[in-house]
């Protein structure tokens, strides 16, 4: 059968902080995403959270940007942050950017990865969710899966495989799109991916069958008030198996933590560090950048799981690692590499004191 996976999120209210998302929000979520599963709207659906980021992860039979869908994931983000707001939890709201829905989420501020499918006679689905962190730390990791066969034996040894994978990169500033080949084009297409705060894959696909693999949810940043917004905290959907990268291989990246952009205010570099659901709860200097990979089997559309594939004491290394690496970044304070570059920074008050001392800067003789 074809079904649709939507995973659509949004920080509707942090507790405490931006550290974790209530209970009595996901409870909120759960309701309203029943309701719709009782009306038919949806095959199946999970509730979860990374972070203070709330999860929605919907199955059903409607295609990718389905109003419905759409305007059942914004419904649901308002009664949480109704709920949010009664609690006075921190930043109640803070993803919805618009006053009212307009057909799809895309650019109100929930992030959104869709791909719609026939389902296959064993679908493996891993979804990856982030926290504290940008779409562009997806890169590296899905350019590993997907092309690198240091990571990914199947690439090498697996028939079905051989042909490699086509990657849809976005250039979020601009608002353009490229596809480049692996494993024909890949010097090529790392000038771009190497640049992850302006260059994101957004989605995967098998060469030979045209059959999709992966998609993020990179979305077309919004500018408002001096500043880029809609951007951070990212999800990421990878299918896994028969003629994909196996779910080892997909989850293999993660075991060597690498540097992202994020981290406290979102304007610092830090490790990305794997952890269970239960351990996503950012709160050293506002993290260090946390990632949750949940797996499951879909069976006529239904989610059987999720298993929380990060909770494997496998990632034990992975985190010591991470904390070591946070610590060597704090170091530097307000100092690059660990503060990002001015044009990086997601809130500065670079524009006032630039303003404040222009007349005190001089030319040099």
């Amino acid at each position: 059968m074809r079904v649709t996976l939507s995973v659509i999120k949004a920080d509707i209210g942090g507790y405490v902080g931006h550290s974790e998302c209530h209970p009595d929000v996901i409870a909120c979520a759960k309701e309203k995403l029943e309701e719709a599963k009782k009306s038919k709207l949806l095959i199946d659906y999970c509730v979860t959270k990374c972070g203070d980021d709330l999860q929605l992860i919907m199955t059903h039979k409607r295609g990718e940007e389905d109003e419905k869908i759409h305007r059942l994931a914004w419904d649901t983000f308002v009664a949480g942050t109704k709920v949010a707001k009664k609690l006075k939890l921190h930043g109640a709201g803070q993803d919805l950017l618009t006053d009212a829905f307009s057909g799809n989420v895309k650019g109100m501020g929930p992030g959104v990865a869709e791909m719609e499918f026939e389902e296959r006679e064993a679908e493996s689905i891993i979804i990856f969710m982030a926290d504290k962190t940008a779409a562009g730390s997806w890169n590296m990791p899905l350019y590993k899966i997907f092309a690198d066969p240091f990571n990914t034996i199947g690439l090498v040894i697996a028939p079905n495989m051989h042909c490699g994978f086509a990657f849809e990169v976005h250039d979020v500033k601009e608002h353009k799109k490229i596809t480049l080949n692996a494993p024909d084009e890949i010097y090529d297409m790392l000038i771009f991916l190497g640049a992850p705060g302006r260059f994101v894959i957004k989605s995967i696909y098998h060469r030979e069958t045209k059959n999709i693999g992966a998609v993020s949810s990179t979305q077309k940043l919004s500018f408002l008030a001096g500043r880029y917004v809609g951007k951070d905290d990212p999800v990421c959907i990878v299918r896994c198996q028969g003629e994909f990268p196996a779910v080892g291989e997909a989850l293999e990246p993660f075991a060597s933590p690498i540097l992202v952009m994020g981290w406290m205010r979102g304007s610092h570099m830090g490790p990305l560090m794997p952890v269970s659901v239960a351990d996503s709860t950012p709160s050293r200097f506002d993290g260090p950048p946390r990632v949750i990979a949940l797996g499951f089997q879909l069976a006529r559309g239904k989610l059987v799981g999720p298993r929380d594939m990060f909770e494997d004491k496998a990632f034990d290394l992975a985190r010591v690692k991470a904390n070591e690496m946070a610590d060597l970044m704090r170091r530097h304070g307000p100092f690059e590499p660990h503060r990002l570059p001015l044009d990086e920074m997601e809130y500065t008050t670079m524009p006032g004191v630039m303003k404040k001392l222009s007349e005190r800067f001089v030319e040099l003789e």
